[in-house]
């Protein structure tokens, strides 16, 4: 059997009294990363994924009354391969996201959290939609990515410093009847590992749980249950953050909505895979932080928030 083209053209023949479609179909196509070989032409790596968009703006184009194909070709040399892959050279807009980050550090010291947590979140933003429409990741992309963590990193030692290291040990499982009824203590100020963490803990382990806000984590009380700090029965854990780490010790990891919800405080914590809630809940998260005087009514505002996002991530995935 011979090997699968490597190439699917889209070529339109659109109806030229409708300006309106030809650049609601030119818009389609640029967002989900086409290559425009000449006008009306359209490339894109042969997928299963790109050939249902092709096959989107296909049926669009025919439904506005104008002419379409889709052929799935094979480049005819090595040069000609070089230039189609050229196309796709996503370089100079990852050099821009990163000098975008760049500057975000600068000024960061003169902005007020929300706006600095809200430009980061475009920031992420863009790079995924970036990262999405690049089928032939380069050094380019590391570095980006690489460059977002830093600018994160840079944030959060201004607004959450004292972020805890990760523990290299073996998790133990906790019978949740051992902890009705207590007092659990964390770091003052809370951010998304901490306000996620205190939800949960609320919400499936501890109904009655009661919470310390710690300037300092030496005054941490003695047979409080400490989290999300260095030294403290729960905190980072190898990979896991300590929301994922109490999913883990308290043998919750089964419930659908309550991984999906780790995976998404996994990446705005300490990043990894993209999450396509994470820009909108860090923005939340930010805003909520610098309106709501204490910690007690941060949570209060944010349990509402993260009942709604638990309860569609628990709904099985279309």
């Amino acid at each position: 059997m011979s090997p699968r083209p490597a190439w699917l053209l889209l070529i339109t023949n659109l109806p030229g009294r409708n300006p309106t479609l030809r650049m609601r179909i030119w818009r389609a196509l640029k967002a989900a990363g086409a290559g425009l070989l000449r006008d009306g032409v359209y490339v894109m790596p042969h997928a299963a994924a790109t050939r249902r968009v092709l096959e989107d703006q296909a049926e669009e184009i025919k439904s506005g009354g104008g002419l379409t194909q889709i052929l799935a070709v094979e480049a005819e040399s090595p040069e000609q391969e070089k230039s189609l892959r050229g196309l796709f050279d996503r370089t100079a807009d990852y050099e821009q996201i990163v000098r975008r980050l760049d500057a975000l550090k600068r000024e960061s010291a003169r902005l007020r959290e929300s706006e600095a947590r809200q430009k980061l979140a475009a920031l992420r933003r863009d790079l995924t939609s970036l990262s999405t429409r690049d089928f032939f990741p380069a050094e380019s992309r590391q570095q980006a990515e690489g460059a977002l963590e830093a600018a994160e990193a840079a944030l959060n030692s201004r607004f959450s410093p004292d972020e805890p290291q990760a523990a290299h040990q073996r998790l133990k499982h906790r019978q949740r009847a051992s902890y009705r009824g207590r007092t659990w203590a964390t770091r003052e100020r809370l951010w998304i590992d901490r306000v996620a963490s205190a939800w949960l803990i609320r919400r499936f382990i501890d109904p009655k749980a009661k919470f310390k806000w710690l300037k300092r984590v030496k005054d941490c009380p003695k047979g409080a249950v400490g989290f999300d700090f260095d030294g403290a029965e729960f905190t980072h854990v190898n990979s896991r953050v300590t929301f994922e780490v109490l999913l883990a010790s308290f043998n919750l990891e089964q419930d659908a909505g309550l991984s999906r919800l780790g995976a998404l405080v996994h990446y705005l914590d300490v990043g990894g895979i993209p999450v396509a809630e994470a820009a909108g809940f860090a923005s939340i998260m930010a805003g909520a932080r610098e309106l709501q005087p204490d910690d007690n009514a941060l949570l209060k505002t944010m349990t509402p928030v993260l009942d709604n996002l638990y309860a569609a991530y628990a709904r099985p995935r279309e």
